[in-house]
Protein backbone atom coordinates (compact mmCIF):
# COMPACT_ATOMS: atom_id res chain seq x y z
CA UNK A 1 0.00 0.00 0.00
CA UNK A 2 1.26 3.55 -0.68
CA UNK A 3 1.92 6.13 1.99
CA UNK A 4 2.10 9.25 -0.14
CA UNK A 5 -0.30 11.65 -1.83
CA UNK A 6 -2.44 14.59 -0.80
CA UNK A 7 -4.41 12.58 1.80
CA UNK A 8 -1.25 11.21 3.46
CA UNK A 9 -0.79 13.47 6.48
CA UNK A 10 1.88 12.36 8.98
CA UNK A 11 -0.82 10.93 11.25
CA UNK A 12 -2.37 8.99 8.37
CA UNK A 13 1.03 7.69 7.26
CA UNK A 14 1.48 6.14 10.69
CA UNK A 15 -2.08 4.82 10.69
CA UNK A 16 -1.79 3.18 7.27
CA UNK A 17 1.70 1.75 7.79
CA UNK A 18 0.93 0.25 11.19
CA UNK A 19 -2.35 -1.23 10.03
CA UNK A 20 -0.71 -2.67 6.92
CA UNK A 21 1.91 -4.30 9.10
CA UNK A 22 -0.79 -5.75 11.39
CA UNK A 23 -2.68 -7.14 8.38
CA UNK A 24 0.39 -8.95 7.05
CA UNK A 25 1.30 -6.78 4.09
CA UNK A 26 4.85 -7.33 2.92
CA UNK A 27 5.70 -3.73 2.07
CA UNK A 28 4.58 -0.10 1.91
CA UNK A 29 5.66 2.24 -0.87
CA UNK A 30 5.99 5.90 -1.65
CA UNK A 31 7.18 7.89 -4.67
CA UNK A 32 9.05 11.05 -5.63
CA UNK A 33 7.90 14.25 -7.27
CA UNK A 34 10.44 17.01 -6.86
CA UNK A 35 8.43 19.80 -8.54
CA UNK A 36 5.04 20.29 -10.15
CA UNK A 37 5.24 22.62 -13.17
CA UNK A 38 2.61 25.32 -13.25
CA UNK A 39 -0.33 24.34 -15.44
CA UNK A 40 0.96 20.82 -16.10
CA UNK A 41 -1.49 18.12 -17.17
CA UNK A 42 0.03 15.19 -15.29
CA UNK A 43 -2.68 15.24 -12.66
CA UNK A 44 -3.32 16.66 -9.19
CA UNK A 45 -2.01 13.56 -7.41
CA UNK A 46 1.52 14.77 -8.17
CA UNK A 47 0.91 18.24 -6.74
CA UNK A 48 1.37 17.29 -3.08
CA UNK A 49 4.07 14.66 -2.46
CA UNK A 50 6.32 14.39 0.60
CA UNK A 51 10.02 13.70 0.23
CA UNK A 52 10.24 9.90 0.03
CA UNK A 53 13.49 9.39 1.96
CA UNK A 54 12.24 11.45 4.89
CA UNK A 55 8.83 9.77 4.70
CA UNK A 56 10.26 6.26 4.81
CA UNK A 57 12.60 7.16 7.68
CA UNK A 58 9.56 8.40 9.60
CA UNK A 59 7.57 5.24 8.81
CA UNK A 60 10.56 3.08 9.75
CA UNK A 61 10.40 4.50 13.27
CA UNK A 62 6.77 3.45 13.82
CA UNK A 63 6.96 -0.05 12.29
CA UNK A 64 9.15 -3.08 12.87
CA UNK A 65 8.62 -5.69 10.13
CA UNK A 66 7.10 -4.29 6.96
CA UNK A 67 9.48 -3.44 4.10
CA UNK A 68 9.81 0.15 2.90
CA UNK A 69 9.91 0.89 -0.82
CA UNK A 70 10.24 3.93 -3.05
CA UNK A 71 9.21 3.91 -6.70
CA UNK A 72 11.26 5.76 -7.74
CA UNK A 73 14.02 8.17 -6.74
CA UNK A 74 15.36 9.88 -9.85
CA UNK A 75 19.14 9.54 -9.88
CA UNK A 76 19.99 12.72 -11.85
CA UNK A 77 18.55 14.89 -9.06
CA UNK A 78 21.17 13.58 -6.57
CA UNK A 79 24.90 13.15 -6.43
CA UNK A 80 25.70 9.45 -6.00
CA UNK A 81 27.61 10.23 -2.79
CA UNK A 82 24.61 12.03 -1.25
CA UNK A 83 22.10 9.33 -2.19
CA UNK A 84 24.48 6.56 -1.07
CA UNK A 85 24.69 8.22 2.36
CA UNK A 86 20.94 8.76 2.65
CA UNK A 87 19.98 5.24 1.60
CA UNK A 88 22.67 3.60 3.71
CA UNK A 89 21.36 5.51 6.73
CA UNK A 90 17.76 4.59 5.92
CA UNK A 91 18.76 0.94 5.54
CA UNK A 92 20.41 1.11 8.97
CA UNK A 93 17.61 2.85 10.89
CA UNK A 94 14.98 0.56 9.33
CA UNK A 95 16.84 -2.61 10.22
CA UNK A 96 17.53 -3.56 6.61
CA UNK A 97 13.99 -3.13 5.29
CA UNK A 98 14.60 -0.77 2.35
CA UNK A 99 13.78 -1.47 -1.31
CA UNK A 100 15.41 1.28 -3.39
CA UNK A 101 13.61 1.96 -6.64
CA UNK A 102 15.70 4.24 -8.87
CA UNK A 103 14.85 5.94 -12.13
CA UNK A 104 16.09 8.41 -14.74
CA UNK A 105 13.46 11.16 -14.46
CA UNK A 106 11.39 12.60 -17.28
CA UNK A 107 10.15 16.05 -16.23
CA UNK A 108 12.24 18.80 -17.93
CA UNK A 109 11.52 21.38 -15.23
CA UNK A 110 12.95 19.08 -12.55
CA UNK A 111 16.17 18.66 -14.54
CA UNK A 112 16.42 22.43 -14.99
CA UNK A 113 15.95 23.02 -11.27
CA UNK A 114 18.57 20.34 -10.48
CA UNK A 115 21.13 21.81 -12.88
CA UNK A 116 21.44 18.57 -14.85
CA UNK A 117 20.81 18.00 -18.59
CA UNK A 118 18.25 15.41 -19.67
CA UNK A 119 20.50 14.17 -22.46
CA UNK A 120 22.41 10.92 -21.98
CA UNK A 121 20.68 10.21 -18.72
CA UNK A 122 20.81 6.46 -19.38
CA UNK A 123 24.62 6.49 -19.47
CA UNK A 124 24.63 8.82 -16.47
CA UNK A 125 22.49 6.31 -14.56
CA UNK A 126 24.86 3.42 -15.25
CA UNK A 127 27.82 5.38 -13.90
CA UNK A 128 25.70 6.54 -10.94
CA UNK A 129 24.90 2.94 -10.02
CA UNK A 130 28.56 1.97 -10.22
CA UNK A 131 29.60 4.74 -7.82
CA UNK A 132 26.64 4.08 -5.50
CA UNK A 133 27.47 0.41 -5.09
CA UNK A 134 31.19 1.06 -4.65
CA UNK A 135 30.45 3.51 -1.83
CA UNK A 136 28.30 0.86 -0.15
CA UNK A 137 30.83 -1.96 -0.42
CA UNK A 138 34.41 -0.61 -0.63
CA UNK A 139 36.51 0.89 2.14
CA UNK A 140 38.13 3.48 -0.14
CA UNK A 141 36.56 4.74 -3.34
CA UNK A 142 38.15 6.80 -6.10
CA UNK A 143 36.31 7.48 -9.33
CA UNK A 144 37.06 9.45 -12.51
CA UNK A 145 34.14 9.10 -14.88
CA UNK A 146 32.27 10.89 -17.60
CA UNK A 147 29.69 12.33 -15.22
CA UNK A 148 31.04 11.93 -11.68
CA UNK A 149 34.38 12.33 -9.91
CA UNK A 150 35.43 11.21 -6.46
CA UNK A 151 38.85 11.79 -4.93
CA UNK A 152 40.01 8.92 -2.69
CA UNK A 153 37.33 8.89 0.00
CA UNK A 154 35.71 6.82 2.73
CA UNK A 155 31.96 6.82 3.34
CA UNK A 156 31.07 5.13 6.60
CA UNK A 157 29.16 3.45 8.01
CA UNK A 158 28.58 1.24 5.02
CA UNK A 159 25.36 -0.83 5.04
CA UNK A 160 25.74 -4.32 6.46
CA UNK A 161 23.55 -5.48 3.57
CA UNK A 162 23.07 -3.00 0.70
CA UNK A 163 19.41 -2.42 -0.13
CA UNK A 164 18.06 -4.10 -3.27
CA UNK A 165 18.02 -1.77 -6.27
CA UNK A 166 14.99 -1.90 -8.55
CA UNK A 167 15.20 0.16 -11.74
CA UNK A 168 12.24 1.87 -13.35
CA UNK A 169 11.60 2.82 -16.96
CA UNK A 170 9.49 1.27 -19.70
CA UNK A 171 11.65 1.75 -22.82
CA UNK A 172 13.50 -1.31 -24.07
CA UNK A 173 16.89 0.20 -23.17
CA UNK A 174 15.68 0.80 -19.60
CA UNK A 175 14.31 -2.73 -19.32
CA UNK A 176 17.58 -4.23 -20.52
CA UNK A 177 19.49 -2.02 -18.10
CA UNK A 178 17.41 -3.40 -15.26
CA UNK A 179 18.17 -6.95 -16.35
CA UNK A 180 21.90 -6.29 -16.58
CA UNK A 181 22.42 -4.19 -13.47
CA UNK A 182 19.57 -4.29 -10.96
CA UNK A 183 17.87 -6.61 -8.50
CA UNK A 184 14.62 -6.16 -10.39
CA UNK A 185 12.29 -3.80 -12.24
CA UNK A 186 9.49 -1.56 -10.99
CA UNK A 187 6.78 -0.46 -13.41
CA UNK A 188 5.44 3.07 -13.70
CA UNK A 189 1.85 3.93 -12.82
CA UNK A 190 1.06 4.49 -16.51
CA UNK A 191 2.00 0.95 -17.56
CA UNK A 192 -0.80 -1.17 -18.98
CA UNK A 193 -1.16 -4.14 -16.57
CA UNK A 194 -2.04 -6.41 -19.49
CA UNK A 195 1.36 -5.82 -21.12
CA UNK A 196 3.66 -6.35 -18.16
CA UNK A 197 4.56 -9.92 -19.12
CA UNK A 198 6.23 -8.77 -22.34
CA UNK A 199 8.36 -6.22 -20.52
CA UNK A 200 9.28 -8.69 -17.80
CA UNK A 201 10.47 -11.06 -20.51
CA UNK A 202 12.82 -8.39 -21.88
CA UNK A 203 14.31 -7.82 -18.42
CA UNK A 204 14.82 -11.55 -17.94
CA UNK A 205 16.42 -11.96 -21.40
CA UNK A 206 18.89 -9.17 -20.59
CA UNK A 207 19.72 -10.77 -17.24
CA UNK A 208 20.32 -14.13 -18.91
CA UNK A 209 22.57 -12.54 -21.55
CA UNK A 210 24.60 -10.86 -18.78
CA UNK A 211 25.16 -14.20 -17.05
CA UNK A 212 22.73 -13.45 -14.23
CA UNK A 213 19.93 -15.59 -12.83
CA UNK A 214 16.59 -14.18 -14.08
CA UNK A 215 14.79 -16.14 -11.37
CA UNK A 216 16.44 -14.03 -8.67
CA UNK A 217 14.90 -10.79 -9.91
CA UNK A 218 11.85 -9.05 -8.48
CA UNK A 219 9.16 -7.44 -10.62
CA UNK A 220 7.19 -4.78 -8.80
CA UNK A 221 4.00 -3.30 -10.21
CA UNK A 222 2.70 0.08 -9.14
CA UNK A 223 -0.97 -0.83 -9.46
CA UNK A 224 -3.33 2.09 -9.97
CA UNK A 225 -6.30 0.70 -8.05
CA UNK A 226 -9.84 2.05 -8.43
CA UNK A 227 -12.50 0.48 -6.17
CA UNK A 228 -15.86 0.71 -7.91
CA UNK A 229 -19.10 -1.33 -8.24
CA UNK A 230 -18.64 -4.68 -9.94
CA UNK A 231 -19.61 -5.56 -13.49
CA UNK A 232 -18.81 -2.24 -15.17
CA UNK A 233 -18.75 -2.48 -18.99
CA UNK A 234 -15.20 -2.35 -20.34
CA UNK A 235 -13.73 -2.69 -16.87
CA UNK A 236 -9.98 -2.03 -16.79
CA UNK A 237 -7.62 -4.26 -14.82
CA UNK A 238 -7.32 -3.32 -11.12
CA UNK A 239 -10.62 -1.48 -11.12
CA UNK A 240 -14.01 -2.65 -9.91
CA UNK A 241 -15.01 -4.64 -6.86
CA UNK A 242 -12.55 -6.10 -4.40
CA UNK A 243 -13.26 -9.54 -5.80
CA UNK A 244 -12.53 -8.39 -9.36
CA UNK A 245 -9.33 -6.69 -8.27
CA UNK A 246 -8.16 -9.84 -6.49
CA UNK A 247 -8.70 -11.76 -9.72
CA UNK A 248 -6.55 -9.23 -11.54
CA UNK A 249 -3.75 -9.84 -9.03
CA UNK A 250 -3.70 -13.51 -9.98
CA UNK A 251 -3.41 -12.51 -13.65
CA UNK A 252 -0.44 -10.27 -12.84
CA UNK A 253 1.30 -13.10 -11.00
CA UNK A 254 0.82 -15.29 -14.08
CA UNK A 255 2.73 -12.69 -16.12
CA UNK A 256 5.70 -12.89 -13.75
CA UNK A 257 4.91 -10.02 -11.37
CA UNK A 258 6.34 -10.78 -7.93
CA UNK A 259 5.16 -7.70 -5.97
CA UNK A 260 2.12 -5.47 -6.35
CA UNK A 261 1.44 -2.29 -4.45
CA UNK A 262 -1.98 -0.71 -4.61
CA UNK A 263 -1.69 2.96 -5.44
CA UNK A 264 -4.94 4.60 -4.41
CA UNK A 265 -3.71 8.13 -5.01
CA UNK A 266 -4.90 8.13 -8.62
CA UNK A 267 -8.48 7.54 -7.51
CA UNK A 268 -10.01 11.04 -7.65
CA UNK A 269 -12.26 10.10 -4.73
CA UNK A 270 -9.13 9.55 -2.62
CA UNK A 271 -6.09 11.30 -4.10
CA UNK A 272 -7.62 14.49 -5.43
CA UNK A 273 -6.78 17.62 -3.40
CA UNK A 274 -10.49 18.40 -3.61
CA UNK A 275 -11.57 15.12 -1.98
CA UNK A 276 -12.74 15.17 1.61
CA UNK A 277 -9.76 14.04 3.75
CA UNK A 278 -11.88 12.05 6.18
CA UNK A 279 -13.75 10.22 3.41
CA UNK A 280 -10.49 9.63 1.53
CA UNK A 281 -8.99 7.96 4.58
CA UNK A 282 -12.12 5.90 5.15
CA UNK A 283 -12.01 4.57 1.59
CA UNK A 284 -8.28 3.90 1.82
CA UNK A 285 -8.68 1.91 5.04
CA UNK A 286 -11.54 -0.11 3.54
CA UNK A 287 -9.28 -1.08 0.63
CA UNK A 288 -6.42 -1.83 3.03
CA UNK A 289 -8.61 -4.28 4.92
CA UNK A 290 -10.31 -5.87 1.90
CA UNK A 291 -7.14 -6.43 -0.15
CA UNK A 292 -4.99 -7.71 2.72
CA UNK A 293 -2.96 -10.84 1.92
Amino acid sequence: MPVSGSWATPANMVRVARRAEELGYHEVWTFQRLLYPQGHAMGPVYRSVHDPVVTLAYVAGVTSRIRLGVAVLNMPFFSPALLAKQLASLQAVSGGRLDAGLGLGWQPEEFTASGVPMERRGRRAEEFLQVLRRLWTQETVQHEGEFYRLPPVHQDPRPAAPPPILLGGGAEAALRRAGRLADGWVSASREDPAGLGEKISIVKEAAQAAGRDPGSLRFVTRAVTLVRPSGAPGRKPLSGSFEEIRGDLAALAAQGVTDVFHDLNFDPEIGSPHADPGESMRRAEAALEALAP
